[in-house]
């Protein structure tokens, strides 16, 4: 899909680009220009938002502003025009010089962009491309910028336009909502396209890929969604569901009325736990770093993983295979402003305890502050959702899609318990561990959890079980 058009020599149209995998539309937030505004090459002309995150568009070539085609606030179906800009202003469209396409007789070609440069997204930088455009069915304009923008979104660097799955967006979406990568469903429509039969099918992750990730685009402070004002005397307040809260909802059908769930408890001393995250916080090694007891939660469930790697795998539908992965990357449910999100730390399995610790308060302060990338949020593989924050004392999580196993921990309560034969207060919490029972049995989820609160229970479990 093309970002830019050219309605004459004289104006160039601006596309919403797909900045995400599957993505169909976002809202337009902000615009930082106005009709008669001078813009320039690489200059960020508005906000918008995604249910991933909000990204700032840069314009790709120099002009005045024309037209804004959308208000603040509108959300745009990915392709459609949102600006367009007079690159010669000042210029009548008679005048020869400012006009290539009548300089001379034979039809003109199209203009080429400024060497060097092409449309792409913050964050990317500019990457020349020599590949051959693929013109999409249905469109005028070539789509080779928009080809390599989306492919470098996928991880691939340089988009190949032909190696990209054929699907229409809606089917994009779809695959999105239910963490199907698009180029492991078997295609069975008409010319190779991807069908939403073929997605349902397919209705698990494909392997993920073990090459680093792109880079994302550069994101923005998120604006925080509140719900309209109600109006005095209404009885009812309706609020459009859109971004996030949108994505969430499918994810969590998807997910739900995909993979059957089974969730377990198990209530746990976690007496020595706490004492030990007492000592660490004045331990010289921890300085600088956040510890509490997530961070040994957190260290537990990967022991846990390491002594049943079974439990970190997906199902693939269509392959009627299931994908063991031997990498984890640690999912940390975050609520934020705009709703929840689930950024993963990446080959979590390989940090040691003051990296984790690091890479957790990263985690949190990115999410907290609105800037948590669509990358950081892909390709993990198992979650922990801490509800024990809000008081609570457990829960039944729902998988994030495309994962095997979430931990849910409560809150950690002084109780009576029974410690070494007479009843003493002690710190108690509560573990529940949801998990995809078409690839882990029973035997194995129970394994998991038990090892998880044999370590909070005994900390130094965590040395004699590495």
């Amino acid at each position: 899909m093309t970002t830019m058009t050219e309605t004459s020599a004289r104006f160039r149209e601006f596309k919403m680009p797909d900045v995400g995998e599957g993505l169909t539309e976002a809202e337009i937030l902000k615009w930082y220009v106005q009709p008669g505004d001078t813009v320039t090459d690489g200059q960020v002309v508005c906000e918008v938002e995604t249910a991933k995150a909000a990204v700032e568009l840069p314009i790709p070539f120099d002009g005045v502003v024309h037209e804004l085609r959308f208000a603040e606030g509108t959300t745009v179906d990915v392709g459609q025009v949102i600006i367009a800009v007079d690159v010669a202003p000042g210029s009548s469209d008679t005048a020869a010089e400012a006009a290539p396409a009548s300089a001379e007789p034979e039809p003109a070609a199209e203009p080429e962009a400024p060497k060097g440069r092409q449309p792409v997204l913050v964050g990317y930088g500019v990457a020349e491309s020599s590949t051959k455009r693929r013109a999409r069915k249905g469109a005028e304009q070539p789509a080779a910028a928009a080809a390599a923008i989306q492919g470098e979104l996928n991880g691939h660097g340089p988009a190949v336009p032909e190696s990209r799955p054929l699907a229409k967006p809606p089917v994009r979406k779809l695959a999105k909502d239910l963490g199907i990568d698009l180029a492991t469903v078997v295609p069975t429509g008409e010319g190779g396209v991807i069908t939403r039969e073929d997605v349902h099918a397919a209705a698990a992750p494909a392997p993920a890929q073990a090459t680093a990730p792109a880079p994302v685009p550069a994101t923005v402070p998120e604006p925080v969604v509140t719900a309209p004002a109600p109006v005095p005397g209404a009885r009812e307040t309706r609020i459009p569901v859109k971004g996030v809260r949108k994505a969430i909802a499918q994810a969590m059908v998807g997910s739900a009325f995909t993979a059957p769930h089974v969730t377990e408890f198990v209530t746990v001393d976690v007496t020595r736990t706490m004492k030990l995250v007492a000592e660490l916080k004045d331990d010289k090694d921890m300085a600088g770093v956040r510890v509490n007891p997530l961070l040994i939660i957190a260290k537990a469930l990967l022991v846990a993983i390491k002594r049943n790697p079974e439990i970190n795998a997906a199902w693939d539908e269509a392959n009627q295979e299931i994908v063991q992965k031997h990498y984890v990357n640690l999912g940390i449910a975050a609520a934020t402003p705009r709703g929840l999100i689930v950024p993963n730390i990446k080959d979590a399995q390989d940090k040691t305890l003051p990296q984790l610790a690091a890479a957790l308060g990263e985690l949190v302060a990115t999410a907290r502050d609105g800037r948590t990338s669509p990358a950081a949020m892909a390709g993990g593989t198992v979650t922990i959702t801490n509800v024990g924050v809000f008081g609570v004392d457990t829960g039944t999580p729902i998988l994030n899609p495309g994962e095997s196993a979430i931990l849910a921990v409560g809150a950690i309560k002084l109780q009576p318990w029974v410690h070494k034969g007479k009843v003493k207060p002690r710190q108690v919490t509560t573990l529940a561990l949801s998990f995809d029972h078409r690839l882990v049995d029973g035997e194995l989820g129970s394994k998991v959890l038990a090892d998880v609160a044999a370590i909070l229970e005994q900390p130094k479990r965590l040395i004699t079980w590495a």
